[in-house]
């Protein structure tokens, strides 16, 4: 996922989109742990979208008290 494409998401979109990919990170943690999981890529690559989303939201926060 783009950074352009996060950011065309608004507030409510980013935090559910959030919740997906954690719960998404858990489910490939506990295959690794399993020996489950046949892309170990993958974890890199939803830690990533993860720090961008947060990333995002961390922006649109200071970008609204510099607003007000």
């Amino acid at each position: 996922m783009k950074a352009k494409d996060i950011r065309e998401l608004n507030k409510d979109e980013l935090s559910a989109k959030l919740n997906d990919l954690k719960s998404e990170f858990f489910n490939l943690r506990f295959q690794l742990a399993t020996g489950q999981l046949n892309n170990p890529s993958s974890i890199k690559h939803v830690k990533k979208d993860i720090a961008r989303v947060k990333t995002i939201l961390k922006e649109m926060e200071l970008n609204q008290k510099v607003a007000e």
